[in-house]
């Protein structure tokens, strides 16, 4: 089975999750996935599961019979591998599942800071659509009937309703636009990576993502390192999994110091990738050989300062966004209910 379609962070997670628990009994993979594969209800996971055991039950290793699918990421199939010949395979699942967890929550955290802030705006430009081009012609028709005229910025408001609804079909074409853009930029791996690289040099965002980036060095480094490899080689693997630019850079200077004599929390130290602090905290559990329990420590609290951050971001948006539209809205109103109000007094 060949299947053009990547299996989600959320998919992987599950699967390692569950193997790790079968491996960690002393079930062998083959009769593992058998179990697996009565409960698995998706068609889809039925039958990813189902081809794995034919593969498995004809004496091929598991690493052959996952990579078989083609639905599981390289490194995915890169730390089994590793797994299967070091004979810890129950660990590396166990840490696979850990990883991709915590991949799916920064997923999860990244699309909930850009979703609501485009839902919102479109929530706004709605309602102002509506107020400039229904509404404000009726109040038009009720000052002319009154035998008087609209002020200069009700006006104004009034121009530009006129101007929208003239060229509806270019309003409309924008709007749809706007929504193919988010639609694009959430949805589909060009858009998430061009998203993705605009957040990284957009100043009020490189910051939280240069933290997103030591977090995951710091889980991969952990996931490595739990795995059996060398900081070295492991520094290598996680390269490939840190889609940051400048962190990549930094890892090639850790490698290059480590290659002059320095130890791993100097060139870690060095290169910047950590804080002084952590830097220490790192020298000492490589010494007592606690390295990879350290990292997943540090790779955790740099998803809770993330997560921290997220929020405080949609703590933020959410009064401003409200604010500001219902001042838009306000101030449209207001233009033409004061002056009316006025009118019926005089009247009165």
């Amino acid at each position: 089975m060949k299947s053009g379609k990547m299996l989600s962070n959320r998919e992987i997670a599950s699967f390692c999750e569950q193997t790790a628990l079968i491996l960690n009994a002393g079930i062998t993979p083959s009769e593992g996935m058998a179990i697996m594969l009565s409960d698995t209800h998706t068609e889809q996971g039925r039958e990813i599961i189902q081809s794995i055991w034919n593969i498995t039950k004809e004496g091929e290793s598991f690493y052959t019979a996952v990579k078989s699918v083609g639905v599981f990421p390289d490194y995915v199939l890169h730390m089994i591998s590793i797994g299967e010949e070091s004979g810890k395979l129950d660990i590396v699942m166990n840490s696979l599942a850990k990883y991709y967890e915590r991949e799916q929550s920064i997923q999860d955290s990244i699309k909930s800071a850009v979703s609501y802030p485009f839902l919102m705006i479109a929530m706004m430009v709605v309602v102002i659509l509506v107020l400039l081009t229904k509404v404000l012609p009726i109040f038009n028709q009720v000052f002319q009937q009154l035998g008087t005229e609209m002020n200069t910025i009700s006006k104004t408001f009034l121009n530009i309703g006129s101007a929208l609804s003239r060229y509806s079909t270019i309003t409309v074409l924008i709007l749809v636009l706007l929504m193919a853009l988010f639609y694009f930029s959430t949805r589909t791996l060009k858009g998430k990576e061009v998203l993705h690289n605009f957040l990284m040099i957009f100043p009020p965002t490189k910051a939280f993502q240069e933290k997103i980036a030591s977090g995951r060095f710091a889980s991969g480094m952990s996931l490595m390192i739990s795995s059996g490899m060398d900081t070295f080689t492991s520094l290598d693997y996680v390269t490939k999994l840190v889609d940051h630019k400048g962190m990549q850079q930094k890892i090639a200077s850790c490698k290059t110091m480590i290659q002059g004599g320095s130890n791993f929390s100097e060139a870690l130290s060095e290169a910047a990738i950590f804080s002084h602090l952590y830097a220490r905290m790192i020298s000492v559990a490589f010494k007592t050989g606690n390295l990879d329990v350290v990292m997943e420590k540090i790779a955790s609290h740099y998803e809770k300062e993330t997560d921290d951050k997220i929020y405080s971001i949609i703590s933020i948006l959410e009064p401003t966004l409200v604010i500001i539209l219902s001042l838009i809205v306000g101030l449209i109103l207001m233009s033409v209910i004061l002056p009316l109000m006025g009118i019926m007094s005089s009247i009165g």
